[in-house]
Formats: structure tokens, C-alpha cells, sequence
């Protein structure tokens, strides 16, 4: 079962949760601009690409902190779908490579949609058999959603390191192995192996940053203005963006 105690290490000083979830939301769209308009393997490209990285190992993590203070789960689990309904065609939109729009698989509000799921399962479900054949049922479908399989086992990783400094590095660690494990081996076939491993340290920037961001310089809070704003301002601007980055995509390049 989920740790319900809040966290030991909260300061009063640093990054609260807002600043880092918009630092997130502008790297990810730094991320969103190299995979669309930029050529691949120039410097540009890779630096807007591996920051980019923050952002989906991040919204795991506040996802798991986030399930601890909701006050209303079904509410929660409700916004989750209906943005991952109203972000797939601007997804599809924006990353299609030729033509208008083509299917390019689930956007990744639906991978949130699942990892929430495994956490209501971590918490409601007491045998460890059943507990684990629904997680798994879950982490299927991630298959063909963007962060497959690895936002999944980032929320696993979070839900057993919540609450404690030292588990949550750990987690953060062993998140960017299987990051660059997975990353090496999908360019071993198109890249030399020097190569191969310059790209793959280069690609775990993001992770390594948000690690530092959340475990040494996260000080446990909220904004304390404008939080109504923040909360919907998250949600709206992911398919705001790729929107336009779709729009951009068709209309003027």
C-alpha cells in the first residue's frame, strides 16, 4: 500500500511544485519543437530533445504526490480522460510526419490515465497476485501511448520511494538507467557504438535534472496566488500546444 505520511524532507526554501511543473511544461514544448521542426542530430535539436525528458519522469512524480492530497480520486481520474480525449487529435496533429493527420498512437494525458489507474490499484487492491495482474493489465495499453512501458514503471518506482529522500534519489537513478538502456538500444542499429553512447548520456540530461529538481530543490509547497489557475493551466496547454505546433506544421513549413 501507498505511504500516506508526508514527506520528512519539505523545506521552506527552493522550487515549489508549480515553478516545476511550468519549467516542465516549457521544456516539454522545447521537446515538441525538435521532434517536429528540427533535424535530427544537430546540436539543437538533441539539447531542446534530452531537456525535454523532464517533463514526463516529473509529471509521474506529481501524479504519485498529487494522488496523496486529491479530494476526490474520481475527480482526479476524470480530468486525466477527458484531456487525454481532447489532446489526441492535436497530438495526432502535431506529430504526423507526412500528410495532415495519421494515428501516431495515444498522447501521453492517456499514459497518465493508466498510471493513475496503477495507483488506485496499489492502494485499494490487497492481494499481491490480483494487485499485480491488474498492474501489468495496465501497463499494456501504455504500449501504444507516448512514454510506453516507462511512465508506468516510473509511477511504480514513486510509489515506493514516497516519503523518503533517499528512495526518491534511488528512483530517480534507477529511472535513468532504463531510460538510457532503452535508448542505447533503440539507435544500436542506425549509430556506431561511440556514437551510440555520446547520444544516449546526452539523452538522460532531462532525467538527471528533474531528479535534481525534486529530490534537492523541491521544497514540498504550492504557490500560494493563483493556484485555480495553475491547476487548469497544466491541463489546457498540452493540447494547446501541440495544436498549434500542428497548425505551425501544416500551414507554415
Amino acid at each position: 500500500m501507498i505511504n500516506d505520511a508526508s514527506q520528512n524532507y519539505k523545506r521552506t526554501i527552493g522550487l515549489n511544485r508549480d515553478q516545476i511543473k511550468y519549467i516542465a511544461m516549457f521544456l516539454m514544448l522545447l521537446n515538441h519543437i525538435s521532434i517536429i521542426f528540427l533535424e535530427p542530430g544537430t546540436f539543437l535539436a538533441e539539447i531542446f530533445l534530452d531537456l525535454g525528458y523532464f517533463t514526463a519522469i516529473t509529471m509521474c512524480y506529481f501524479l504519485v504526490e498529487g494522488y496523496q492530497y486529491t479530494h476526490s480520486k474520481k475527480k482526479y481520474a476524470s480530468r486525466l480522460l477527458i484531456f487525454a480525449l481532447i489532446s489526441e487529435i492535436p497530438f495526432c496533429l502535431a506529430f504526423t510526419e507526412e500528410g495532415i493527420i495519421g494515428f501516431h498512437g495515444l498522447n501521453m494525458m492517456f499514459t497518465l490515465f493508466l498510471c493513475f489507474g496503477i495507483l488506485v490499484v496499489h492502494e485499494r487492491v490487497a492481494s499481491k497476485p490480483l494487485r499485480m495482474a491488474c498492474t501489468i493489465g495496465l501497463i499494456i495499453p501504455s504500449l501504444i501511448s507516448d512514454w510506453a512501458l516507462l511512465a508506468p514503471i516510473f509511477t511504480l518506482l514513486f510509489i515506493r520511494s514516497y516519503g523518503s529522500k533517499s528512495k526518491t534519489k534511488n528512483a530517480f537513478i534507477i529511472a535513468m538507467i532504463l531510460f538510457g538502456i532503452t535508448e542505447f538500444i533503440a539507435k544500436s542499429s542506425l549509430l556506431p557504438f561511440k556514437e551510440n553512447l555520446i547520444y544516449t548520456l546526452g539523452s538522460l540530461l532531462g532525467i538527471l535534472l528533474a531528479g535534481i529538481s525534486i529530490v534537492y530543490l523541491y521544497n514540498g509547497k504550492r504557490m500560494k496566488g493563483g493556484r485555480e489557475f495553475s491547476k487548469w493551466f497544466f491541463y489546457v496547454f498540452y493540447p494547446g500546444h501541440l495544436l498549434l505546433l500542428g497548425l505551425i506544421r501544416i500551414f507554415l513549413v
